[in-house]
């Protein structure tokens, strides 16, 4: 019997409210994802080397590597219980409730500004590059023209939420899923900082937050289940704790509280980190510009 340690309150929701069934659709060595019955959504288990996310159960595990969970087993509840096949029994009942709650954005910026400079630096020394940072030496003739239209993209939906034209951001937003490296694309990953700084309450950049949830249906088709769900969360403002604990830090932290947090946000996945921090940093300059 293994226990969960933490989970999302819409995840715990749904196991424990519905007769929740689904199975594995894929596992890593430390995430497993299910497909639930119900809804077709994707919902994670994550061992606690992983942070607080939406839709995911953080259960007290090191490793998946060892319980030989393979794609289409059964995923089911009883007795208070998550259970795949016989291979794993999850207690629910020891998870301490999260859901996401993003910061205010502040009336006073001098904090955010200051805290700007030196992490834009830091994510140029040590951010992972072949994304959305170009290499200095791409491997590949591909990887150099996918940087290029990354950059040229990004580019484009910065402008456009700089000189205020709704109508042509579901465009470029659109124009970014599914490009890039990564089992999320690097221009998903973007996409995901930039919804979440959208979503910040007195955001000058908020008039896109209606635009960000109608664009999602959109995006299904360009990329993958697991990206796509994340995509989704993000889109109505629901992003994993690190990236909330960055928010906060580098809204209200000193320059040494925004540098750690940043850390933890480079550390996710291997370029997905760095996608999601340039993400973030473009929504973050554009609120700076709109707000004067």
């Amino acid at each position: 019997m293994i226990h969960a340690k933490s989970g999302d309150d819409y995840f715990l929701q749904q196991i424990v409210a519905t007769a929740f069934t689904g199975t594995v659709h894929s596992v890593f060595k430390h995430a497993l994802n299910i497909r639930s019955d119900g809804n077709d959504e994707i919902f994670t288990l994550a061992t606690k080397a992983m942070d607080r996310a939406p839709n995911t159960l953080v259960i007290d595990l090191d490793t998946l590597d060892h319980l030989y969970i393979n794609q289409q087993d059964r995923v089911s509840v009883r007795d208070n219980q998550l259970l795949i096949e016989e291979k794993l029994q999850i207690a629910i009942h020891t998870a301490t409730r999260w859901q996401c709650q993003l910061p205010i954005y502040p009336a006073d910026r001098t904090s955010l500004k200051m805290n700007m400079i030196r992490v834009k630096q830091f994510i140029d020394l040590h951010g992972k590059g072949g994304g959305i940072k170009r290499n200095d030496l791409p491997v590949s003739e591909f990887e150099a023209e996918t940087s290029r239209l990354l950059q040229q993209r990004t580019t484009l939906l910065y402008e456009e939420i700089l000189n205020q034209r709704l109508d042509c951001f579901q465009t470029y937003a659109t124009d970014l899923v599914g490009l890039g490296p990564g089992l999320t694309p690097s221009g998903d990953d973007f996409l995901v900082g930039l919804f979440a700084i959208i979503h910040l309450e007195n955001s000058p950049c908020s008039m896109y937050k209606p635009l960000c949830e109608s664009v999602i249906k959109m995006m299904q088709p360009l990329t993958n289940e697991i990206s796509f769900t994340t995509l989704k969360k993000a889109a109505h403002g629901q992003v994993r704790e690190s990236i909330c604990s960055f928010i906060h830090a580098i809204l209200y932290g000193t320059e040494v509280e925004s540098i750690e947090a940043l850390r933890r946000v480079l550390a996710i996945g291997s370029s997905s980190g760095t996608d999601i921090a340039l993400g973030l940093i473009s929504g973050l300059e554009a609120n700076i510009v709109l707000g004067g």
